[in-house]
Order: structure tokens, then C-alpha cells, then sequence
């Protein structure tokens, strides 16, 4: 069996909607969850899947070219008739990056003149990088802002200033001893993007609710990824429960109807915040808590896993 490296999970802690119509954005990278190319036999349904849409994607990129980017499409032909797969833990549709990171290992092993993680990552190299990948992964999502796969790629923290402003970030290194939290919680359910970004769209086409992300929206993300950054967590907390309160009016159909009791419940008490992970619809929903033993108790009946101590 040949396998190639790892590419990790990406979580978009800020930014999810905005950073369509520029407000900041902040994506880490998640290694719980990891995946890798590889040939083998595909003895298994999963990895026959995978072959197949592979075979689709190989062909994709073979069709619509573009002039920032060369494949050699013969040997990424060649590699899935030989029965490459994508060897993924990334749960699909939960909004961490299942396809990004796809798209990262086929980038990193077919691309040619790469950008390498090692160079001097320029803004204008990250921009590329950036654009590359939103046409990659735009055969997945029919609209993708090539962020996930930058984060998989890169495997470090991207601040989003706007859409012609990225950069790679540090963050705040955690407090494990800590109370505070952001966590993911599991809804159970399936999400996809594109129905829910077409949905975004459609509602782009409404005065107010254009109004809505520019006069709160917008300001409560840039102010949460700024405390997140500079370590200010009370001010955090208190942006976090404004950008909340704001997603649960205005964006309640990406909000899985069995959790608007809870989502509510979490702005009424101050035990837990929660807010999209990625476009909603299902997969996970994040969640903030300045105090975690508290709102695991709330949220007992629920899987969480933690992502940050603050």
C-alpha cells in the first residue's frame, strides 16, 4: 500500500457567511481528524466511493484548467486507475473541512511549480494559494472560497482580513488549567454546503438582511476574531453572545430545527454560546463557554469535544 502524507481537519472559529462579504475571519487547523491518499485494492465500499469521485475530480481538473495552476493529470489518471483513494477520519458535511482536505493532498502531489509550505509565504503567495484551491474545490461545493484547503495545506492558523487580505496567525497558546472553552457539539446530522450558501444568497437579495450582516453581523465577527487574538476574553465572551443572539434571528434555517431550544437556552443562561461550524444545515455546531464543567452539565445530553482552552 502507498501512502501519502497527512492532511488535517480545519475549524473556521469566526467568519462563516461574513467572510463572503468581507468581514474578518479566523480558521485553525484541527488534527483530530486527518486524511491521506492511498493505493490499494479498494476491498471496501468507503474506499471504492472515494476512487469514484476521484476519477470525477481528476477528470474535472483535466477540463477546466486554469492559468494559475498545471496538474500532471496523466499521473493522477494513471494513480486512480491503479485504485487511489482519499484514506479520510474527516466526517463529511459536519463543516470541518472534509473536502479541503482533499483538495490540499491532490494540490501537494500533483501540482506542478507548487507553492511549498517551507518558502516565504507572501501575501500574494497565500492569495494564490487561496485562488488555486477555491477552483479546485469549487467541483465539491460549486462556490468555495479556498480557505478550507489553504488551512489543511498550510496547517497553521489564517487570519482573514478580507477576501484579497489573508495571512497565517498566531494564536494565544491554551491555558489548559482553564474554565473556558470552545468546543464542538455533534448534531447528528448531515449537513451540505451548497444548499446553504445558495440559501445565503437568495437571502443576500433582501435590503434588510443586507443591512443586518453589515450593521452586526460583520461587526460582532471582526470583534470576536480581534478579542479571540489579543487573549481578551470577557470582552470575547460578550461579542460571542451578540454574534449568537444575531445568527439564531437571522439565520435560523442553518440551524437544525431540534437545536433552536438549545441554541436559545445557551443566550438565556450565559452557560454555553453556540454558533455555525461552517455553512450549518447539521454537522457540528460550535460552541463557547467561559465555564465548560458548567455547560457540559446543560449540554449532558450531548457529545462535545473540546477544540481550545482559554
Amino acid at each position: 500500500m502507498v501512502k501519502g502524507p497527512l492532511f488535517y481537519s480545519k475549524i473556521l472559529l469566526f467568519g462563516e457567511y461574513g467572510i463572503i462579504k468581507n468581514s474578518k475571519g479566523l480558521s485553525i487547523p484541527y488534527n483530530f481528524y486527518n486524511g491521506a491518499l492511498k493505493i490499494s485494492d479498494l476491498s471496501d465500499k468507503a474506499s471504492k466511493e472515494s476512487n469514484k469521485s476521484l476519477l470525477l475530480f481528476a477528470k474535472y481538473l483535466s477540463e477546466n484548467s486554469s492559468k494559475l495552476v498545471k496538474f500532471d493529470n496523466k499521473a493522477f489518471l494513471k494513480d486512480v486507475n491503479k485504485g487511489m483513494y482519499f484514506d479520510s477520519s474527516i466526517p463529511q458535511g459536519y463543516g470541518v473541512g472534509s473536502s479541503g482536505a482533499l483538495v490540499a493532498s491532490i494540490y501537494d502531489k500533483y501540482a506542478s511549480d507548487k507553492i511549498t509550505v517551507l518558502e516565504n509565504l507572501t501575501r500574494d503567495k497565500l492569495l494564490k494559494l487561496k485562488a488555486i484551491f477555491a477552483h479546485m474545490e469549487s467541483f465539491f461545493h460549486g462556490n468555495s472560497s479556498g480557505l478550507d484547503p489553504l488551512n489543511s495545506y498550510l496547517s497553521l492558523p489564517i487570519l482573514i482580513h478580507s477576501k484579497n487580505d489573508v495571512e497565517t496567525a498566531g494564536i494565544p497558546s491554551q491555558k489548559q488549567q482553564n474554565k473556558g472553552a470552545v468546543f464542538l457539539l455533534d448534531s447528528g446530522i448531515v449537513g451540505e454546503t451548497a444548499p446553504m450558501v445558495n440559501l445565503f444568497m437568495e437571502k443576500m437579495k433582501q435590503d434588510g438582511f443586507r443591512s443586518m450582516l453589515k450593521e452586526q453581523f460583520v461587526i460582532y465577527t471582526d470583534a470576536c476574531v480581534e478579542d479571540f487574538l489579543s487573549g481578551n476574553v470577557s470582552s470575547l465572551f460578550a461579542n460571542i453572545k451578540k454574534l449568537s443572539k444575531t445568527v439564531f434571528d437571522n439565520f435560523k434555517p442553518m440551524i437544525p430545527q431540534k437545536f433552536h431550544k438549545l441554541w436559545k437556552e445557551g443566550i438565556d443562561t450565559n452557560d454555553y454560546y453556540l454558533k455555525l461550524c461552517g455553512s450549518g444545515g447539521g454537522g457540528y455546531i460550535l460552541g463557547f463557554a467561559e465555564d465548560f464543567e458548567k455547560a457540559k452539565k446543560s449540554l449532558k445530553d450531548y457529545s462535545l469535544d473540546v477544540v481550545y482552552r482559554f
